[in-house]
């Protein structure tokens, strides 16, 4: 789901400090900040389920966290298990940023409300009119070797596939022009899909949410799970779905950037275009984002109608000049609220990060070198 409908179904919290019925005490604002995560989930532990609940995040997502908790907090009773895993969540959430949330909801509301569909079977998911039948055959199998027989992996971290019928693409194409056209003749102002693309549309805002909710759930994070496991992709559980559109006319190009995603899918949906051709340059942490790209790190892609990109959203990348015509591609940033809390108490990300790799090897030849000569002085010094 979305971050504004992760957020959508708030529940008042308990007065801290205050009983939860069964004789304990909820922590109290001064314990907030010792509540954490252990980084390596409980694999044989079975979370609750949560379900039955009326919750501002996804009831998914607190399964999740449960098998990340401290040992002593596994037992507990439930609701003291959510109030424990609330707290955290609600870091990513304070008050002002609820605020902006509702305010999101509201505008996305007034849209959805006001908006006629054209296409109204875009709007869930119908898996075998939308997918080509060899990605859905691999995702029913849903097993690496399945995934390989329909990709292609021509850098590491980057895998290629054909994902979409040209019948879907061209409904997906011609809603997007619909909704554009509703804009301009109600003069309704609406929010870009990020700060770098002046044109596009998201699709969450007119409806597609639960279609997107879908695709993640489904199709997406199976994959995820396989290939991208050390940056969330088995956890996978909000997104931001939006078309970016590229042209003389349009955004020409796109500068060099990280996506705010753990995951990210990018799919071409067409027209006819020149150029446009996606650059990557090495995955890198915060810390070095901006360091050199190495010449193993350099890959271009090809962009063609119905194939899909997918990559670690810490994924350097770029889009070069559209020299000619109109492209338009569909983008699922898929995100990860376990790891975006584990990665925090994290120091070492050199299972993902190509220049945390290149340290981490300088450092091992570092040290086996002074073995080396520690081993070659111990000799010298030796009696014969």
């Amino acid at each position: 789901m979305s971050l504004e409908a992760s957020l959508e179904r708030r529940k008042q919290p308990q007065a801290p400090g205050t009983g939860n019925g069964n004789g304990v005490v909820s922590p109290t604002p001064q314990s907030l900040s010792t509540h954490r995560l252990r980084l390596q989930p409980k694999e044989d532990h079975k979370s609750e389920s949560y379900e039955d609940l009326q919750l501002e995040f996804s009831p998914v997502l607190f399964s999740m966290l449960e098998r990340h908790l401290p040992p002593n907090m596994l037992n507990v009773a439930r609701e003291v298990k959510l109030q424990y895993m609330r707290d955290i969540l609600l870091r990513y959430a304070p008050e002002g940023e609820r605020n902006r949330v509702q305010r999101h909801r509201e505008y996305r509301q007034k849209i959805i409300s006001n908006y006629q569909p054209l296409h109204r079977e875009l709007y869930s998911m119908h898996a075998a009119n939308f997918f080509v039948p060899s990605f859905l055959k691999a995702v029913n199998e849903n097993s690496e070797e399945s995934f390989r027989r329909i990709m292609s992996e021509p850098s590491p971290g980057i895998y290629k596939f054909e994902m979409l019928q040209p019948q879907f693409c061209e409904k997906l194409l011609s809603e997007v022009e619909s909704f554009e056209r509703w804009v301009h003749e109600t003069k309704f102002r609406i929010m870009r899909p990020n700060t770098m693309n002046k044109y596009g549309a998201v699709l969450d805002d007119f409806g597609l949410e639960t279609m997107l909710d879908k695709l993640m759930d489904d199709f997406i994070r199976p994959i995820s799970r396989v290939f991208f496991p050390e940056v969330g992709g088995a956890t996978l559980d909000s997104h931001h779905g939006f078309v970016v559109e590229y042209g003389i006319d349009r955004d020409v190009e796109l500068g060099f950037h990280v996506d705010d995603s753990e995951v990210t899918l990018n799919v071409c949906l067409g027209k006819q275009f020149s150029g446009g051709e996606l650059f990557f340059r090495g995955i890198r942490c915060d810390k070095h984002v901006n360091t050199e790209t190495q010449s193993e790190e350099i890959f271009d892609y090809l962009h063609v109608p119905g194939h899909a990109v997918l990559h670690r959203g810490r994924h350097r990348h770029g889009a070069r000049a559209t020299t000619s015509g109109r492209r338009v591609n569909l983008l699922l940033w898929c995100r990860s609220s376990v790891f975006r809390e584990l990665k925090k108490y994290q120091k070492d990300f050199s299972s993902w990060c190509g220049e945390c790799q290149r340290e981490k090897r300088e450092r091992q030849l570092l040290s086996i070198d002074a073995t080396k000569q520690e081993l070659l002085r111990r000799e010298v010094k030796s009696p014969p």
